[in-house]
């Protein structure tokens, strides 16, 4: 049974390494070469080359020779190192080594993919974020359009209410100024003495001017006055005068205020630079007489 184990796992083993067995061949012959290289040595130490010397000594006593002194051989060589062949690795060492490096790349590996899981997890968190901060954005956008096209509704209904009061008001200025020029017309016809629609006289004509003389004084007085500020709407001034025959004006008041004092002065003013007003068309001058004057005519 252990051996079946065994045949089992070195079916499932890695393969050696190759080139074990030529590195075992080098190896067997450098320690061969180191060898030789060692005898070689040993061997021209030990061929001491023979020199012979001869000397003569002389001295006044004979003196007696001292021994020979013998050379002293040199110390033997230290021993070769023996070289032994390395130990062939135990199988199930080596196996054991094979799993354990195995285990460690499937740990680097599962690591590696821990690893690129996360970082694909952050970079989708990443993508989800832009994304919200872009839904954000369109939406703040989109939401600002809006409110700029309900201000601009909620402004051109203010104006459009504006523009019906203001014309409701210039209705009322033009049906004022149409009952007032339709009176104005009555007054005038009165005074050129064809009588009113509806008038009950018997006499051929009025006592009063023509219906011409009112535009003859309007011309006379209006470019003398001065009146310089910006007045709303075309409110009118009625001013009573008395004349003398030659037309001098001899009084004059106000019988119906404009409402601005400023007009109403400016006018008076005006027919005091004025001073005599023009004759009618039978040239005669009315003695008395109400005149009507508007800023805008």
């Amino acid at each position: 049974m252990h051996a079946a184990d065994s045949d089992d796992r070195l079916a499932f083993a890695p393969p050696p390494p190759p080139g074990l067995l030529r590195a075992f061949v080098l190896a067997v012959i450098a320690h061969l070469l180191l060898l030789l290289a060692l005898t070689y040595g040993l061997r021209w130490q030990r061929e001491t080359p023979l020199v012979a010397i001869e000397a003569e000594l002389w001295s006044k006593l004979p003196v007696e020779a001292a021994p020979k002194v013998e050379p002293t051989p040199p110390p033997p060589p230290p021993a070769p190192p023996v070289v032994r062949a390395p130990p062939l690795p135990d199988p199930q060492v080596q196996r054991d080594a094979e799993i354990a490096l195995e285990r460690e790349r499937e740990k680097r590996e599962a690591a590696q993919r821990r690893q690129a899981e996360l970082e694909k997890e952050r970079d989708r968190k990443r993508k989800l974020e832009a994304q919200r901060k872009r839904d954000e954005e369109l939406a703040r956008q989109k939401q600002e359009k809006l409110d700029q096209q309900e201000q601009a509704r909620l402004q051109a209904e203010a104006k459009r209410r504006d523009d019906d009061r203001k014309k409701r008001q210039q209705e009322q200025q033009d049906r004022k100024l149409a009952q007032l020029r339709e009176e104005n017309m009555k007054r005038m016809q009165g005074m050129a003495g064809t009588g009113a629609p509806g008038a009950t006289g018997t006499a051929a004509r009025s006592s009063g001017p023509s219906g011409s003389w009112a535009g003859k004084v309007q011309a006379r007085v209006r470019p003398n006055i001065v009146f310089a500020e910006d007045i709303q709407g075309n409110p009118e001034a009625v001013v009573t005068v008395r004349l003398a025959p030659d037309g001098t004006i001899v009084s004059k008041r106000i019988k119906k205020s404009s409402g601005n004092k400023g007009w109403d002065d400016a006018v008076l003013r005006a027919l005091d630079k004025t001073e005599v007003l023009p004759r009618d068309v039978d040239g005669r001058v009315p003695p008395d007489g109400d005149l009507v004057f508007k800023p805008k005519g």
